[in-house]
């Protein structure tokens, strides 16, 4: 199964090659895969240091930018329809996800058969974020937990593996990369959160405050919980003389 690293990254120049060697390194003994850098309007050098590692040493990896920022559910999106892979592996372009979970992640998604949804969730067991950032997270975690029942302790951890085909039916809008375990629990699918590492970061600032955390997020968390109430789930059975199978469709 081809596998696709899709990495959504703003201004992170300095953190482009580091974290492409280790990803490679965790990757050594998997035979086909494709690193998706997607360049969300970055202001520094980070397009060039993607194309400089892609066009040189490091054939697996692949660019694509955008003109402007449009931020990271965006950026995740387009990466994923580019992807060829069928299983799609999502990490922050900050380097604080370490790519030595990969390989534990995609194990946990091998036993699950074709055509089934599913997500494998990252869960930052140790935080080195600081203090007021990991407060920050436990009350969003907290807040979207309770109205959601997503059952995910950590929705904002980056390192996520899931099928491209799964991610492609889930709805689409700003900020839904911080759902995706709701999303797919609401298309019938499992989700199992596994505990990874967290490190500091090396280079560069992060993103994200809590005032723009909070207003995107009162808004999406409604709309997400309007999502889960508007869904129906059932089985088909098709006609007998055709073949006969059990599927779940939602609307």
């Amino acid at each position: 199964m081809k596998i696709s690293i899709v990495i959504p990254a703003k201004n992170e120049e300095e953190n482009i090659e580091p974290l492409v060697r280790e990803i490679c390194e965790a990757l050594v003994d998997t035979p086909d895969y494709e690193i998706i850098y997607v360049d969300d309007g970055s202001t520094d050098s980070t397009y060039q240091k993607i194309r400089e590692l892609s066009l040189s040493r490091f054939e697996h990896v692949k660019a694509i930018k955008h003109l402007y920022s449009v931020g990271q559910s965006t950026a995740i999106w387009n990466g994923v329809k580019q992807a060829k892979g069928e299983l799609i592996v999502t990490l922050d372009a900050d380097g604080q996800n370490d790519p030595a979970d990969i390989p534990k992640l995609i194990a946990h998604a091998a036993p699950f058969p074709e055509g089934i949804h599913f997500c494998i969730a990252g869960n930052r067991k140790n935080r080195k974020d600081t203090p007021w950032k990991r407060l920050q997270s436990r009350v969003a975690n907290r807040i979207r937990g309770q109205i959601l029942r997503d059952n995910t302790p950590d929705t904002g951890c980056g390192l996520k593996v899931f099928p491209k085909q799964t991610f492609l039916t889930l709805p689409y809008f700003d900020h839904m990369h911080r759902f995706i375990p709701a999303l797919v629990r609401r298309q019938g699918g499992t989700v199992k959160v596994v505990d990874v590492h967290h490190r500091n970061r090396a280079y560069g600032s992060s993103k994200y405050n809590m005032l723009g955390r909070l207003g995107a997020g009162v808004l999406d968390i409604a709309g997400v919980l309007w999502l889960q109430k508007r869904s129906k789930l059932t089985d088909i059975v098709l006609d007998p003389e055709g073949g006969s199978i059990d599927a779940q469709q939602s609307s």
